[in-house]
């Protein structure tokens, strides 16, 4: 079979003025980038304020193996096979980082023959939204290291610095390091740390920004500091949040592309699931439930991570009610949680699917939690045998859940025509009751507590001495109320990687709480994750290349 490059480079994509009208939008109300990407106008919004939102369909997976189980493929599928099937659908997708395209993941526009295009843009620069993001953020540390080299007017403590520098990229050596080095005019000496710019709050208020207004009211709540005599700094006293306003105002702005088969798709906001709330933004989600009948979204890793931050964060502060969850599984990420090395996984064993198959089970009985229905999507590789797909269909069938195999790799729409009608299905026939799993205005332990026991099924929270001090002092800055972000790893339920399937009689550790004041929520650290990934022995960088005219190879 073709590389997802060679089949992405033969697609007969049409012009984006041609996708735009395929949604009622005008020449006034895009910004060509190119011939194949645009960015959407605010002149959209006023357009379709009124009209009824369509009906907002969730794809999201149990805990995956090291190289993902195809959620993106699935999400593009799904819209493909939708439209195939006569439904008015289109994708609301996160756009790709940097880091997991030069490094094992790699990107974020699907695969096969289910594909978002022009994928060579789409996982690298795309139309600049990482790089404003990662100005914008970079900005505000430069005037917080300047406003103390020019006499530190606030009394800025520069031990107690909490917000960081970022950079689109894997680099474990900016983890930890010294600034403001040399003579003095270079800044006054520290320690500072980077994280990768799918992890930084300038990122999760782009995401959840209602509109401009909004961007910068929640950029100059961002807690920055905090003072010699312990008193919060935020980033209107610092200032400058204009000029970082200035920064994201394009960045703001959903972006149009399209699939393989030539539907429309917004590609818009990247923040990773397990070190941040894992969604794409807002704005291009509300604004895809104007334009069609069916919005299709994903969120980051399991439904552990991504699909929870989605119901409890972007769904709450959204006012958005979503009427499915499509559940992606695979044979081997099941078999991967009964205990098979990763070198086995194509190796039929039954015996190991029975065992890991409770992963799938719990993640369904933590959706049902939400109030949502749920269709499980098996993503079909052709190492999957009869007896083993015969086990995942018959517990879905025991738990009362649709189940669909899908070769949307393979097949393209013509490979989720089933899936696609069991969601419609599912739709029509099971009403949504959706909630929000905990109610925002309990204290912080209260909110950590119900997701440890409800969700990673754990016996309760352990907090360390650093956590148990971040927790008094956010609390007592007023930001007890918000919702809760939980930073922990996506190979498991637990805070540990190592125990698959479905982990009993543990407790979670949280080791750190953060506040994230201008994206509205709390983040709290468990297990050894890390907001700057670092890169793999064999980078997927050494894999992609670039010919004299221009032609890109090696990108998956």
């Amino acid at each position: 079979m073709l590389s997802d490059i060679e089949i992405a480079k033969q697609a007969k994509m049409l012009k984006i003025g041609e996708v735009a009208a395929k949604l009622g939008i005008s020449e006034d109300e895009y910004e060509p980038y190119g011939h194949y990407k645009a960015k959407l106008s605010e002149s959209l919004y006023a357009k379709t304020k009124n009209d009824p939102d369509g009906k907002l369909i969730l794809v999201t997976a149990i805990n995956p193996t090291p190289a993902g189980e195809g959620k993106t493929t699935i999400s593009v599928g799904l819209a493909e096979s939708m439209n195939k099937i006569g439904k008015k659908a289109m994708l609301a997708l996160r756009e790709p980082s940097l880091g997991p395209v030069f490094g094992i993941k790699g990107g974020a526009a699907g695969g096969g023959y289910a594909q978002v295009v022009p994928m060579e843009d789409i996982n690298l620069h795309f139309t600049g939204d990482m790089h404003a993001i990662t100005a914008a953020n970079n900005l505000l540390c430069a005037l917080i290291d300047n406003h103390m080299q020019q006499g530190n007017e606030l009394h800025i403590d520069q031990r107690r610095i909490l917000f960081k520098r970022c950079l689109d990229m894997n680099d474990r050596a900016l983890r930890d390091i010294v600034i403001g080095l040399g003579s003095k005019v270079n800044g006054i000496p520290r320690e500072d740390s980077f994280q990768i710019t799918v992890a930084s709050e300038i990122m999760a208020i782009l995401c959840l920004a209602s509109d401009l207004a909004d961007l910068k009211a929640r950029i100059e709540k961002i807690l920055v500091a905090y003072t010699t005599d312990g008193k919060p700094v935020y980033a209107k006293d610092i200032g400058g949040c204009g000029a970082m306003t200035a920064l994201l105002k394009d960045a703001l702005k959903p972006n149009l592309v399209q699939t393989l088969e030539n539907n429309p798709a917004l590609i818009h906001g990247g923040p990773f699931a397990n070190i941040a709330h894992g969604c794409n933004s807002v704005r291009a989600t509300k604004l895809a439930l104007k334009l069609a009948d069916y919005t299709i979204t994903e969120a980051g890793f399991g439904s552990d991570l991504g699909a929870e931050k989605f119901f409890d964060i972007k769904c709450r502060y959204a006012g958005l009610k979503p009427s499915c969850v499509v559940l992606v599984a695979t044979v081997r990420a099941l078999k991967y949680n009964g205990g098979v090395p990763k070198t086995e996984l194509t190796n039929e064993n039954v015996e190991a699917l029975e065992k890991g198959i409770v992963n799938l089970k719990t993640h369904i009985e933590n959706m049902h939690k939400f109030g949502v229905p749920v269709v499980v999507a098996i993503n079909r590789f052709h190492t999957d045998t009869e007896a083993e797909l015969a086990v995942i269909e018959r517990v879905c069938g025991e738990m009362g859940v649709e189940f669909s195999l899908a070769e949307i790799f393979a097949k393209g729409s013509e490979g989720g025509i089933d899936l696609a009608e069991k969601v419609c299905k599912t739709i029509e026939t099971k009403p949504s009751e959706f909630k929000p799993l905990y109610d925002e205005k309990l204290p912080i332990k209260e909110k950590l507590g119900i997701l440890a026991k409800e969700i990673y099924r754990a016996n309760g929270v352990i907090y360390t001495k650093q956590a148990e001090k971040a927790i008094k002092e956010i609390t007592e800055l007023g930001f007890g109320d918000i919702p809760v972000c939980v930073a922990k790893t996506q190979y498991s339920l637990s805070d540990d990687p190592t125990k698959l399937g479905k982990p009993e009689n543990y407790e979670i550790t949280v080791r750190d709480v953060r506040l994230s004041a201008g994206a509205g929520f709390v983040v709290a650290y468990t297990g050894d994750i890390m907001t700057m990934p670092g890169l793999p022995k064999k980078p997927a960088a050494y894999n992609i290349d670039c010919d004299n005219e221009g032609n890109i190879y090696g990108l998956f």
